[in-house]
């Protein structure tokens, strides 16, 4: 079991470190910075913390003495000539990717990075970001420089190679109302899963479009939303359109891919080759933002559902996770040591995690809990931390 947290928190990066049976919070690094994502590179320990500045906008901050000293990067920029599709929110059961007919484009500039990804050991200098308006980043050089994925950014889904001109073809990304508070509505790349296996073989999830799959490094990408379903489009089993609040994968059984979207929880069992919804509402396990699975097995997921979109809250006011041991057939929620009545967490995308049977998760009102039973109990590490974004094992 890991005996360190990271949290990337509204107010800073704050490092928890197990002692005995307490977990005691260092002093807060970048006080005052909104952190999107903070977690430790497995193979060499930098610390990496993804700033959301308020005035000096998004840049990445590494550690590489185990967060003592922490070095600030402005090299995550889009290149000149970067574009995009605008779009407007679309209303309910509208087409994301519908529109005036009337294309307008908008130049791209980083807005938010909203997740920080490690290559294997075979690839030691290599790390992904995904950010807001949607493009996927990587180093090859441990972050010192970093570079657009412009296979992706031009696919056919989005319009084609806009930085040679007009679309060539009809925008399919719809934005997500995260970006909402940047004043923009633009897809965002939350997820990225890079196989243990192969190196050149990654799936990322993208809200609002589906999960995108990768078999030669990034130099060609394809849909993989097939079996996956979007109850607010008018054709649900679009190819694209689709909004995956998060996916993960088992690094010991990694063709089984978990997802909690915005309509279910889903799972695959082939490699995002297809897609099936085992979501069970008649147990509260539905709808929600981050979703968990074992390291050994990958039959074994955990989620923490809420109770809808519009209501940010826990159902029935009160807070809970639910386990499931068979691969989606069944879920068990459990309740010990977590409150059950006037609960209004909310817990985000990346603010769940689990290694060797310890789990622990954060919510947007400052509350963190950690699990050493395999999710069966809870006890609370402290109520008063800043609105926590991001929960990471180091």
């Amino acid at each position: 079991m890991s005996d360190q947290i990271i949290l990337g928190t509204k107010k800073g990066t704050l490092l928890l470190d197990r002692k005995g049976a307490a977990w005691e919070p260092r002093p807060i690094a970048h006080p005052g910075v909104s952190i999107s994502y903070a977690a430790r590179d497995p193979r060499d320990g930098t610390l990496w913390a993804a700033m959301d500045h308020a005035h000096w906008g998004p840049k990445l901050s590494r550690s590489r003495d185990d967060g003592r000293t922490w070095e600030d990067l402005h090299q995550l920029a889009y290149p000149k000539g970067a574009r995009f599709i605008a779009q407007t929110l679309p209303s309910p059961g509208e087409d994301p990717g519908a529109g005036s007919g009337t294309i307008e484009y908008q130049d791209a500039t980083l807005m938010k990075v909203w997740v920080i990804a490690f290559g294997n050991a075979d690839q030691p200098g290599t790390l992904y970001a995904g950010t807001l308006p949607g493009g996927l980043f990587a180093s090859r050089d441990g972050g010192s420089t970093w570079e657009l994925n412009r296979p992706l950014w031009n696919h056919p889904s989005r319009g084609g190679d806009l930085f040679a001109g007009e679309a060539t073809s009809k925008n399919q990304w719809g934005g997500t109302p995260a970006a909402m508070a940047y004043g923009e509505f633009v897809p965002g790349i939350h997820s990225v899963v890079v196989d243990p296996r192969d190196s050149k073989h990654l799936l990322i999830a993208v809200s609002c479009a589906g999960v995108v799959e990768t078999r030669d490094g990034g130099l060609s990408w394809s849909g993989a939303n097939k079996g996956m379903l979007n109850d607010y489009l008018p054709n649900p089993e679009a190819e694209w359109g689709h909004d995956p609040h998060f996916i993960t994968a088992s690094a010991g059984d990694p063709d089984r891919i978990w997802q909690q979207n915005h309509t279910g929880v889903f799972v695959s069992d082939d490699g995002a080759k297809s897609w099936q919804r085992v979501s069970k509402p008649e147990r509260g396990v539905h709808f929600g933002f981050p979703i968990a699975t074992d390291a050994k097995n990958g039959k074994v997921a955990w989620v923490v559902p809420a109770k809808s979109d519009q209501e940010r809250m826990g159902i029935e006011g009160g807070l809970f996770v639910a386990r499931t041991d068979d691969g989606g057939r069944s879920w068990t929620s459990f309740r010990e040591g977590l409150p059950q009545a006037n609960a209004y967490d909310i817990v985000y995308r990346h603010a769940l995690d689990a290694t060797n049977g310890r789990l622990c998760f954060g919510s947007t009102t400052g509350n963190l809990y950690v699990s050493d039973d395999h999710g069966e109990s809870w006890r609370s590490v402290g109520h008063n931390f800043p609105p926590i974004h991001s929960v990471r094992f180091g």
